[in-house]
């Protein structure tokens, strides 16, 4: 299997071969990141793919169901990447992107005693499981609980990202934007969340082309 990306990344090479001049700037002046992504590692959900951002665009952190703990649970691997997009490279943007049909959202939702076999993982989910512990019992079928618990934990990793100082004080002196979105990977369409109105809103119906 691996000949397979090994080959991928020779067609790369060739793809890129009237932008290797651009590829050679990025490596020799470093990355000037527009924004920092925090996603699902769901393979079928490619943050450059929703985004179609360019190399060095997006300083990616991904893991399972998108997972932002607070300062003080001490996850030393993202809360060390969120440092280091905002206090070195100075990103002005914060993406916290759930996808719908999230399994380590729906894992959050079950039993984690089914997990103990896998503390790592069942460590994790705990924490994802905290963000959607308001919606168990509630009366809705389980699939409509499974996309309201999807979207309360973006809203969760957001609430936890303002926890983190270096994130607080880039809110406080108005160099730093949180966004929430939520990807349907049934219809490939993307939500956004308006704090003002408190509802997700398609991303189609607020984007607009660039001028050319």
């Amino acid at each position: 299997m691996s000949e397979h990306f090994l080959a991928g990344h020779a067609q790369f090479q060739k793809k890129f071969f009237e932008e290797r001049s651009f590829l050679q700037k990025l490596a020799a002046h470093g990355q000037t990141p527009k924004a920092l992504y925090i996603g699902c590692s769901d393979s079928r959900v490619v943050p450059e793919y929703l985004t179609d951002a360019a190399i060095g665009d997006l300083f990616v952190i991904r893991n399972i169901a998108n997972h932002v703990p607070t300062f003080a649970d001490h996850d030393t691997s993202v809360g060390a990447a969120i440092e280091y997009a905002l206090a070195h490279l100075k990103v002005a943007e914060v993406i916290v992107c759930g996808h719908y049909g999230c399994g380590g959202v729906k894992a959050a939702l079950s039993n984690l005693d089914n997990f103990k076999e896998h503390q790592e993982l069942q460590g994790w989910l705990r924490g994802v499981q905290h963000s959607v512990a308001a919606l168990t019992g509630t009366p809705m079928g389980a699939d409509e609980l499974w996309r309201r618990a999807v979207e309360a934990h973006v809203l969760s990793s957001l609430a936890n990202l303002i926890t983190f100082p270096v994130v607080a004080q880039a809110l406080e002196a108005g160099g730093l934007h949180l966004h929430g979105w939520v990807y349907d990977i049934y219809e490939t369409s993307l939500s956004v969340y308006d704090a003002e109105t408190s509802t997700w809103v398609r991303a189609a119906d607020l984007a607009r082309p660039e001028q050319g």
